[in-house]
């Protein structure tokens, strides 16, 4: 009996190596991969690739953004070139090709220079959908250890996000966030409604442990299984429980990690003056900060790291 039980173990370890050989041998091939079908191309390898999710109708969230914890012009270059920090704010197109909204984003970008395009119609119940080919397009594009997804009414503080994930870069496959594991919601007509409520077990069940969907970062073998297997990963309504779901069944490492969902002033004000500063900060009555356009100023002003802070970051 002991016999058969060592050999079952020896066949799981086996199991599990060839798993992990496998993702990185299709990171490897990646590396030198751009978007299926495009010509081999290197590359740029980089430390992490933040995508802010945003939407056609968010151009005074994004200005709001960029000015406050979103380096903008030589600033940006140079957070990429000197520290392999790439920002972006990651969009699809509409369902009308060429429209006025394309356009706009175009004609922004041209100013900016800070957009990740993905191939997506927009729309607010597909951003499963959407996070799945950010996080392709994303490791298509860049040679990441880290890619994290914020959204664009949460404040950050990148020296500090830096310096947490550069702690975890030793390990192969991480998803670090703030984990939840809220009710399955069967009534329709409700915010964050399931449709397939069923496949959660009885009626007030919860959610398995997943990040919250404000922001989440995650390892470069994630991302990349996320982009070998995309078209087979199954949507669920919500987008962090869909990802919490992909993960599921993988030797994944989960970090609870509290600092990514700090409330806003007077919360995150108190933390750093006792010299905690968040990574993030948000309000959760609004699942981001409430009227951020017009109250992250005062956010960055209480609770930002300072501007040098991701220059002297060590990681």
């Amino acid at each position: 009996m002991d016999e058969v039980l060592k050999t079952h173990e020896v066949i799981q370890s086996l199991d599990k190596s060839v798993a992990v050989l496998q993702t990185q041998l299709a990171s490897k091939s990646s590396q030198e991969t751009s978007l299926k079908g495009s010509a081999p191309v290197p590359r740029q390898k980089v430390f992490m690739v933040i995508g802010i999710n945003t939407a056609f109708s968010s151009r005074k969230r994004r200005d709001s953004v960029r000015e406050t914890w979103m380096p903008q012009g030589e600033k940006l270059v140079q957070l990429e070139r000197e520290k392999g920090i790439i920002v972006r704010f990651m969009i699809g197109h509409s369902a009308t090709s060429n429209s006025i909204l394309d356009r706009a984003i175009d004609s922004e970008d041209a100013q900016h220079k800070d957009f990740l395009r993905l191939e997506h119609v927009e729309g607010y119940h597909e951003l499963s959908a959407k996070t799945k080919i950010f996080f392709s397009t994303a490791v298509a594009k860049w040679d990441a250890e880290f890619y994290v997804k914020v959204d664009d009414d949460v404040h950050v503080n990148l020296g500090m996000l830096a310096s947490t994930l550069a702690r975890h870069r030793s390990k192969p496959r991480v998803y670090i966030g703030c984990m939840k594991s809220g009710p399955v919601l069967s009534q329709k007509n409700v915010k964050y409604h399931e449709p397939e409520y069923w496949k959660f077990g009885e009626e007030g069940n919860k959610y398995f442990r997943h990040a919250t969907g404000q922001i989440y970062a995650i390892s470069k073998e994630l991302a990349t299984y996320i982009s070998l297997n995309q078209p087979i990963l199954h949507k669920y309504a919500n987008e962090d429980v869909s990802l919490g779901a992909w993960f599921i069944g993988l030797e994944v490492e989960h970090i609870d990690d509290h600092s990514m969902c700090c409330g806003t002033p007077p919360d995150c004000a108190w933390k750093a003056q006792a010299g905690d500063v968040c990574i993030a900060s948000f309000d959760w009555s609004c699942s981001g900060i409430c009227k951020s356009v017009e109250r992250i100023k005062f956010v960055h002003e209480k609770c930002g790291e300072g501007d040098g802070s991701v220059w002297s970051a060590v990681f």
